[in-house]
């Protein structure tokens, strides 16, 4: 019996071993596949990390600052100026005779009308120079009239051929000296009934009396020593200094409001330019007005604190930022601004007014313009930095800032 070669059994064996190497191979394929997968999805993560990282740290290297908007001022601008109330017409009254006070009749706060007595004084050295003066008066009289009829005597002797001329032109010399002598002693009489005459003191002009520095007995010393002060309280005068930039914007006759600080609750007054100076001062380089106030109640004190508000018209509105904008140093005044490229810019400015709170910006600004608020020392030229826009002043509020300054 003949037996099978033994290579017709192992054909199956050699097919299951084929199979398997390429079962083998298509894992090997996978794993590799999900390996550069893997390979890839990690590099992909690092990368959006290296991205984020970089990110973060741009924006946490990167400045916030806060920005505000300026403002179209207004066309008339109100310009206030202090002022002190003062009586229309204000004096000192002093003594034109030397002597003692006798007696005072009129003290602060009495309302006097012009010609009323204020005060005497008495002078006895001056009563007896008048009486010696009017003695002295009568003595050249008489004389005077012994000279006039001597005179006649000797013209009636001249016509005949009967006197000397040379003695009649002393008589009629004489005659001349004794006029002139008694004309200056009326003069002198009338000068020392005029000094008596200044023993009654009386006001000049109707007004108050705001002050009384003399007492019964005082001594009095002519032209030296105030008596009292009188104030005429209706209408008052107030005088400001108004500065160069609105000289030429006041006008005489031109209405104002007088407001007292210290009474919240009063309603401003109208009063009216009536003087304006042709000229500014040269050391303040102002012009200054005179403005009067009506008082026909008194209740207006002179001497009273007050401010002047006067409306400007504006030919050309002026530009007002908020004062934490503004910078000063060597270089000038000027602000930080933020471009469309949210970089940082400097602009020197020209400043107007001072608001308080804000300032306005007569040059170098426009409207559109982003300031940065309380610039730091640190931002330079051409920084690029986030920006948180303040809320504006209205009653439409702004939306939430999403970022914080840093």
């Amino acid at each position: 019996m003949k037996t099978q070669p033994s290579h017709a059994f192992e054909l199956p064996k050699t097919a299951n071993a084929g199979a398997t190497l390429k079962q083998t191979k298509r894992a090997g394929l996978v794993l590799l596949g999900l390996l550069l997968s893997g390979a890839a999805l990690r590099l992909a993560a690092n990368q959006r990390h290296d991205v984020q990282l970089q990110q973060t740290t741009a924006e946490a290297l990167q400045r916030n600052v806060i920005v505000a908007r300026p403002r179209v001022g207004d066309s008339a601008r109100k310009l206030t100026l202090p002022a002190t109330l003062r009586g229309y017409t204000e004096t000192q009254i002093f003594a034109r005779a030397n002597g003692y006070l006798k007696k005072w009749h009129k003290t602060i706060g009495d309302t006097v009308k012009q010609g009323d007595l204020l005060a005497e004084i008495d002078v006895p050295e001056l009563e007896h120079e008048l009486a010696q003066g009017r003695a002295t008066l009568a003595q050249v009289k008489a004389k005077a009239e012994l000279a006039r009829t001597t005179l006649q005597r000797w013209s009636q002797l001249n016509e005949t051929d009967g006197a000397p001329l040379q003695e009649f032109e002393e008589k009629r010399a004489a005659f001349m000296q004794a006029e002139a002598d008694v004309a200056a002693t009326v003069a002198n009489v009338k000068r020392l009934e005029n000094i008596e005459g200044y023993r009654r003191v009386v006001a000049p002009f109707n007004g108050v009396i705001t002050r009384r520095s003399v007492d019964v007995g005082a001594l009095i010393s002519a032209g030296t020593q105030e008596l009292f002060a009188l104030t005429q309280t209706d209408p008052l005068r107030l005088n400001v200094w108004v500065p160069q930039a609105y000289a030429d914007e006041i006008k005489t006759g031109q209405s104002v409001s007088v407001r007292l600080p210290d009474k919240e609750d009063s309603k401003p007054l109208n009063a009216r330019v009536e003087r304006v100076a042709g000229a500014l001062d040269t050391a303040t380089r102002s012009r200054q007005a005179e403005i009067v106030l009506a008082n026909n109640d008194a209740k207006l004190l002179p001497g009273s604190y007050v401010e002047i508000s006067i409306s400007v018209p504006s030919k050309a509105p002026a530009l007002v930022a908020p004062a934490n904008t503004l910078v000063i140093d060597q270089a000038g005044t000027h602000v930080v601004v933020v471009g469309n490229d949210k970089k940082i810019g400097f602009k020197p400015v020209k400043l107007g007014r001072d608001l308080g709170k804000e300032v306005e910006i007569v040059d170098g600004l426009s409207a559109d313009d982003l300031l940065v608020a309380s610039p730091s020392d640190l931002l330079i030229e051409g920084e690029t930095v986030g920006i948180v826009e303040t809320a504006p002043k209205t009653a439409e509020k702004a939306e939430p800032a999403t970022k914080k300054p840093s």
